[in-house]
C-alpha cells in the first residue's frame, strides 16, 4: 500500500497538526514508567554504595522487567482456561515465544509509544482525498492513540486519510465511546465522501459495535476489522474493577444487551482476528463473531497482534478503490 499516492505525505496544515491536551492514560503511563525507572535507579544506587553490585543489578532488573512476570501468569491462566474451545490448543513452545514477544511489545507500547509518543503522528486529513477510503483506528482498554503509531506512519506514507481516536473517559462505560466513533467516521466521510474502514483493537471493537448497533445505515462503514476484541467477554475480566472492565466480563448483561440491539446480518461486514496465545482475551473464540470472517493468528499475544502482518494485509485489501 505504500506505493499508493507516492509522495503524498506532505506536512499537514497547522489545524491538522494541533493536538489536544495530554489525556489521562498518557499521564498515568508516564508516571508509571518514570516511577519504575526512579525506583530501579534508587535501589541500584543504595546497593552499589553498600558494596553489593550483584544485588544492585538484580534488583533493578526485577523492577524494570517485573511486567514480564505478570505476563507469565497471564499465559499460564490462558492455558488453563482453554477448556474445550474450538481454537487449537497452543504448544508450550508457542506460549513461551508469545510471552517473549508480548514482553517486548508491552515495553514499546506502554513505556514509550503511549506515554511519550501518542501525538507523534497526528490525524492525516488533507485536501484532495475525495473518493479515497479513509481509515479510523480505535484503541482498547488502558491504551491511547499511540498504540497505532506504526499504522499511522504507514498510512501517511501511502497518502491514506486516517484518524486515530482517544477514548475517554478512560475507565467509564463503553457506551460513552460511541460518540467518539461517530465523530471519527463523520470526519472521514466529510473529507473523502466515502465510507471508511474501521480497525479496532481489543475493547475498541466493542466501542465500534456499540456505535454500529444504533447506526441505521449499514453502508456508512466499508469494513470493520477487529483485533483481539472480547466480543463475548474474557475470562480475565473477572478481576476488573472499572466499569468498562465489568462490561467485558463473560456473559455480562452489557454484552447480552448489545447483542440484542444488533442486526445479525451486519456481522458479515466484520473481519475478526483472534489467537490461542492471546493473554488478555481468552478462551480464544470469545474474540470471534458468528457470520464474520474470523481469522486465527497462531502464536501471537494480545498487544503483539497489532503489529502482526495479517491485520495490515486485510486493511490493504479493503483500501483498493471500489470499481
Amino acid at each position: 500500500m505504500e506505493a499508493l499516492h507516492a509522495g503524498a505525505c506532505a506536512t499537514p496544515p497547522a489545524a491538522a497538526r494541533a493536538a489536544p491536551n495530554p489525556i489521562v492514560i498518557a499521564r498515568l503511563q508516564q508516571g508509571i514508567t518514570l516511577g519504575l525507572v526512579a525506583v530501579a535507579a534508587l535501589w541500584a544506587l543504595v546497593c552499589w554504595r553498600a558494596g553489593h553490585a550483584g544485588w544492585a543489578l538484580a534488583g533493578a532488573l526485577v523492577v524494570v522487567l517485573g511486567h514480564a512476570l505478570v505476563l507469565a501468569v497471564e499465559f499460564m491462566l490462558l492455558a488453563a482456561a482453554h477448556g474445550d474451545d474450538p481454537a487449537p490448543r497452543p504448544s508450550v513452545a508457542q506460549l513461551v515465544a508469545a510471552w517473549w514477544g508480548e514482553t517486548r511489545a508491552a515495553e514499546r507500547v506502554f513505556a514509550w509509544r503511549q506515554p511519550f509518543r501518542s501525538r507523534r503522528w497526528p490525524d492525516y486529513l488533507v485536501p484532495g482525498a475525495e473518493g479515497h477510503t479513509g481509515v479510523l483506528l480505535v484503541h482498547g482498554f488502558f491504551c491511547n492513540r499511540g498504540l497505532w503509531n506504526r499504522w499511522l506512519a504507514r498510512l501517511r506514507a501511502a497518502g491514506v486519510p486516517c484518524v486515530a481516536l482517544d477514548l475517554e473517559p478512560a475507565f467509564g462505560s463503553i457506551d460513552a465511546y460511541a460518540a467518539a466513533v461517530e465523530r471519527g467516521v463523520a470526519r472521514l466521510e466529510r473529507l473523502t465522501g466515502t465510507a471508511p474502514v474501521i480497525v479496532a483493537h481489543s475493547m475498541g471493537g466493542l466501542a465500534v459495535r456499540r456505535w454500529y448497533a444504533d447506526e441505521r445505515d449499514a453502508a456508512r462503514v466499508r469494513r470493520i476489522i477487529t483485533i483481539a476484541t472480547p466480543h463475548h467477554g474474557t475470562w480475565l475480566a473477572r478481576f476488573a474493577h472499572t466499569r468498562n472492565g465489568h462490561q467485558m466480563r463473560r456473559h455480562s448483561r452489557w454484552l447480552a444487551t448489545l447483542a440484542e440491539r444488533e442486526q445479525a446480518a451486519r456481522s458479515e461486514r466484520f473481519t475478526c482476528f483472534y489467537g490461542h496465545c492471546d493473554n488478555i482475551v481468552f478462551p480464544p473464540s470469545t474474540a470471534t463473531l458468528t457470520g464474520a470472517d474470523n481469522r486465527h493468528l497462531a502464536g501471537t499475544a494480545h498487544v503483539a497482534m497489532v503489529d502482526h502482518a495479517a491485520p495490515w494485509d486485510e486493511l490493504e485489501r479493503w483500501l483498493v478503490p471500489v470499481r
